[in-house]
C-alpha cells in the first residue's frame, strides 16, 4: 500500500499521522521457516540485512507479513544517502566493514498466526502489531499521532525529518497508491528515471551530470540534468554501470540541449533531492541521493499534489 501526495494539511479523529522515514520499504513474510525481506518491486533483499531477518525471526511468531522501512541514520535524521553502501551488498563480513547500522521501523501487519488482516481496520492492525513483536534493536514500533496533523507536521520539519504520513484509521490494507494514505512532504524528492549523462570536466572522475527524467504514459519527459550529490566511488561506479547500458539515441521524449551526451537506456532509478519545479518541467537545484533498486523505471511518474 502507498501514500498519495498532497499539499493539503489536515487535522482530524478520522486520521493518524507518522513520521516519513527516508529509506528502503520492504515487507517481510514467514511461514514457519526464515524470515525473507523483499522490496516494493519484489527483488528479495535479507540478504542484504541479515540482522533485521535475524531479529524478526527472534522476536517475532512463526507466521506473520509485516511491513515497515528499513533505514539508516545521519545524526538524528534517517537518511537514504547514509543507506546506500548497504545497497544490494551481500555477506556478513562485506556487510559489518561498511560500519552502516540498519534499523527495521514496523508500521504494520498483514497477517499473523495464519489470519489475515488486510482488511481489518488499521487501528486494530497497529494493535495486533505492536503485541506481535519484542521491539528491541534493531526492531523499531514506528510511532504515530493521533489527529494533529498539522502540529506533526510543523515539528517534522523543524526536525528536518521527510514529512509525515497521514493514514485513515479505519482503513484496510490494499495494494498500489491509495488515498487513503496521504504524505506531508517537508522536503521535495522522488525518483527519476535515467537517460544519459555528460562528460566530466576538469580534473571530475566518472562523469559531470546524470540526465534524467519520469514516465509521461509511455513516453519518458526530460526533467533535467543533476550534477551534484556524488562522491568519487558514487561517480565512478555509476559509469561503470552505465557503460553497459549504451545506447545510440535519447530514450527522451524531448529534445535534450546538452553537449557532450552519452545516451543510455532508461533502466536506472535515482533518488533526486531538488528545490522547485521550474515552469518549463526542469528541477531546479537537483542533487543526487542514491540509486534505487527497489523501484521499476516504468512506475516512475512525476509526482504533483
Amino acid at each position: 500500500m502507498l501514500a498519495t501526495l498532497t499539499d493539503r494539511r489536515f487535522s482530524s479523529e478520522s486520521w493518524l499521522f507518522e513520521r516519513k522515514l527516508d529509506g528502503v520499504r520492504a515487507l517481510a513474510p514467514r511461514d514457519g521457516d526464515a524470515v525473507e525481506l523483499w522490496s516494493r518491486n519484489e527483488k528479495r533483499i535479507d540478504g542484504s540485512f541479515p540482522e533485521l531477518a535475524d531479529a524478526l525471526a527472534a522476536h517475532g511468531g512463526p507466521r506473520f507479513v509485516a511491513d515497515g522501512e528499513i533505514v539508516a541514520f545521519d545524526g538524528a535524521r534517517t537518511s537514504f544517502a547514509a543507506l546506500q553502501p548497504r545497497i544490494n551488498l551481500t555477506g556478513r563480513n562485506r556487510i559489518a566493514s561498511t560500519g552502516v547500522r540498519v534499523y527495521y521501523y514496523l508500521f504494520d501487519l498483514l497477517s499473523y498466526e495464519g489470519e489475515n488482516l488486510r482488511s481489518t481496520p488499521l487501528r486494530e492492525r497497529k494493535r495486533i502489531l505492536r503485541r506481535a513483536f519484542t521491539f528491541t534493536d534493531p526492531l523499531r514500533l514506528s510511532a504515530h499521532r493521533d489527529t494533529e496533523g498539522e502540529a506533526y507536521f510543523e515539528e517534522a520539519c523543524r526536525r528536518g525529518w521527510e514529512g509525515v504520513i497521514a493514514k485513515r484509521v479505519d482503513s484496510r490494507y490494499q495494494p498500489g497508491r491509495s488515498a487513503d494514505w496521504l504524505k506531508f512532504k517537508c522536503v521535495r524528492d522522488q525518483e527519476f528515471v535515467v537517460g544519459g549523462f555528460t562528460d566530466p570536466k576538469g580534473s571530475r572522475a566518472g562523469f559531470g551530470a546524470l540526465l534524467v527524467g519520469y514516465y509521461d504514459g509511455d513516453r519518458l519527459r526530460y526533467a533535467g540534468k543533476v550534477g551534484t550529490g556524488y562522491d568519487r566511488s558514487a561517480l565512478l561506479s555509476l559509469r561503470a554501470r552505465m557503460r553497459g547500458l549504451a545506447v545510440d539515441r535519447s530514450p527522451f521524449a524531448d529534445r535534450v540541449r546538452e553537449p557532450d551526451v552519452h545516451w543510455v537506456a532508461p533502466e536506472l532509478v535515482a533518488q533526486i533531492g531538488f528545490t522547485e519545479w521550474t515552469t518549463d518541467g526542469r528541477l531546479r537545484h537537483p542533487r543526487f541521493t542514491g540509486l534505487r533498486d527497489d523501484k521499476s523505471p516504468t512506475d516512475v511518474v512525476r509526482e504533483v499534489p
